[in-house]
Formats: C-alpha cells, sequence, structure tokens
C-alpha cells in the first residue's frame, strides 16, 4: 500500500498482542494513542525505550494518551521480553506489545521498508487524534533511541492547537508563548480569543501567552 501521510485515517485491524487480541480503533476509543514499531525483541535500544514509556505511563495518562508497541515476534516472546524489560529498567511494562507474526499491522503501516530490510520493520512512531486521524510520524535509524521529551511536547502542541487558533514556534515547551495563526485577522475576535494580549513582531509573527494557562 502507499506510505500513511499525515491526516490519513490510522488503518485499523486486529492482531494478537501482550495483552491479549486488540481491535485497534475500539481500544484506542476517544483516546489519543502512540504507536511505536520495533524491528524485534530483545534489542537493546528498543528496551530502553519501552521501559521510558512504562515510566511515562502518568504522563501518557494526564494528556489522554494510550501506548501499544509492535514486533513481529510472538506473544511468548514478547512475555520473556517484558520480563527483561521490567527487571532492568526498573519499572513494569503494563501496555500492549502488538505480536505481528503475520506481518498484517507492519504492512497496514508501511514498515517494511525493503531498502533497511526484507524482514524486520523500520521504528516508525505515530501519534493518532480521537478521530482516528495521524497527526504525527517519526522514523528513526536503528541505532538512535526515541526522544520521549520530543515525543510529550509534540503531544503537547498538537493538542494546543487543535483546541486553540494558535502555532507553537521553534523550540517551544508547555508554558512558553504561541503564535497566533496567520488565518486569524479579525481584531475583535483576536481581542476575545487572547484576552492576555499579544505581541505583534510583524504583521505576521504575533506572539501571545499560551491561552490555557
Amino acid at each position: 500500500m502507499a506510505s500513511l501521510r499525515l491526516g490519513d485515517t490510522a488503518p485499523d485491524f486486529t492482531q494478537h498482542s501482550s495483552a491479549g487480541d486488540i481491535h485497534f480503533h475500539q481500544w484506542l476509543g476517544d483516546s489519543w494513542g502512540v504507536l511505536f514499531s520495533h524491528p524485534a525483541d530483545f534489542t537493546p535500544v528498543c528496551t530502553t525505550e519501552l521501559g521510558l514509556t512504562a515510566k511515562l505511563k502518568d504522563e501518557f495518562a494526564k494528556r489522554n494518551v494510550k501506548a501499544i508497541a509492535l514486533s513481529v515476534d510472538p506473544v511468548d516472546s514478547h512475555e520473556k521480553w517484558i520480563a527483561d524489560i521490567d527487571r532492568t529498567q526498573n519499572t513494569r511494562v503494563d501496555f500492549p506489545i502488538i505480536a505481528d507474526a503475520d506481518r498484517k499491522v507492519s504492512e497496514l503501516y508501511d514498515l517494511i521498508h525493503p531498502n533497511a530490510s526484507t524482514t524486520a520493520t523500520v521504528r516508525s512512531l505515530f501519534v493518532i487524534d480521537p478521530a482516528k486521524k495521524v497527526r504525527l510520524i517519526i522514523t528513526y535509524p536503528a541505532s538512535t533511541g526515541r526522544n520521549f521529551d520530543e515525543i510529550l511536547r509534540v503531544i503537547d502542541s498538537l493538542q494546543l492547537t487543535e483546541y486553540h487558533s494558535v502555532a507553537t514556534p521553534g523550540n517551544w515547551k508547555d508554558g512558553d508563548d504561541v503564535v497566533i495563526v496567520p488565518s486569524l485577522q479579525d481584531p475583535e475576535l483576536i481581542r476575545k480569543k487572547f484576552p492576555k494580549g499579544f505581541t505583534a513582531v510583524t504583521p505576521y509573527l504575533r506572539l501571545t501567552p499560551q491561552p490555557n494557562k
């Protein structure tokens, strides 16, 4: 199939996992979701990432985000790997790891890149909103661990900009000033939406305090 793009509906699927069979859209419900893939079980970089995901349980929960991972190995292998992760990362993995032995989900999400490997999945991460739309895609090389501070930062930005007429500037973090979107030009509407006021650096670059703080 063609590559998934931002704004596409995240493909639905039913697949085995370490937490039983997952019916993806049903499992996601009204939550945001982070789906991230791993080339195989017992890989060192991925072990640290799954440990970090488990430790960030509360951070994901307060953002209404469910985490789910994928590896092409079967459930019994996942269970042994989870025991390793819990022990070595001093945590408890309590989110599902999809057992995509038949590559069904990998094909739906375009995770088999022949130039990288004809069998192993690439290390992609998808952020999916409650409407089941893909809002972020990042693909990492096997040698580079994911930056979970960045993943949380992007989720904060996506959720903020979803409900307010703003965009977030480079290196923005939760609590920093934001940008009023250029499409919003009505002065009265701007005053209503942004009662804290704004600074017009240029006519198109208007900074305002984060509206939900």
